[in-house]
């Protein structure tokens, strides 16, 4: 059976880490493709995402985009690693994890902290945006911690969201949170990830170092 054509195009450290890091973990053959975002989407690469954001994976010609759909066609390639959960129940837990990390932590806590301009056309608020995106990162960095109950997100193996969560606790380091202090859980299952050999190989991929 031929091998799937993957290509992944990613920014370093951005959310994108997250799949790069399970294509790795898949150990199946791919091109990654590095984009400098630091001053926005390239416009030459509008083509494979309108949106003009990353992740972009390319999948025998396909091209998916949001980082739940993306890791997800990465996982469905290595079926045996439940990387999406192994019970039916745990598949919906991982979506859950998922679908809030994504769009509430993700695109409106940090989406707030970093780009403010999303939020408001008026600079004078900009401020008070950011204010109000650090508190929420806050609580939602509370909730995380008191979810976890093991060194796993969801049920008592690695997946999909396990390394959603180490990409965001990277984000939140300059931010003088305490995090090992305030969120002794959260911070468990980060360093278990960033052992990971998948992990280091993403990182070294990136030009990122480890954190912890």
């Amino acid at each position: 059976m031929a091998e799937s054509k993957l290509t992944l195009w990613y920014s370093p450290g951005a959310c994108s880490l997250a799949p790069h890091a399970l294509l790795y973990e898949i150990e199946k053959p791919f091109e990654a493709i590095r984009l400098n975002v630091s001053g926005g989407f390239p416009e030459e690469y509008r083509h494979l995402n309108p949106k003009m954001r990353v992740p972009v994976l390319s999948l025998n010609g396909e091209i998916i985009t949001e980082n739940p759909a993306v890791m997800t066609a990465i996982s469905q390639l290595a079926p045996e690693k439940h990387l999406m959960g192994q019970t039916n129940l745990e598949i919906v837990r991982v979506y859950e994890w998922m679908n809030w990390l994504s769009g509430s932590l993700h695109g409106q806590a940090f989406g707030g902290l970093v780009r403010s301009h999303r939020f408001s056309d008026d600079p004078s608020t900009y401020e008070s945006i950011k204010v109000k995106a650090r508190k929420y990162i806050v609580e939602c960095f509370g909730e995380i911690d008191q979810k976890l109950i093991g060194v796993h997100a969801v049920g008592d193996r690695f997946t999909a969201v396990d390394v959603f969560l180490y990409v965001i606790y990277r984000w939140a380091l300059p931010m003088n949170l305490h995090l090992s202090q305030n969120f002794p859980n959260y911070t468990k299952l980060v360093e278990e990830v960033e052992r990971r050999k998948s992990v280091q190989a993403a990182l070294a991929a990136e030009g990122l170092d480890s954190k912890l």
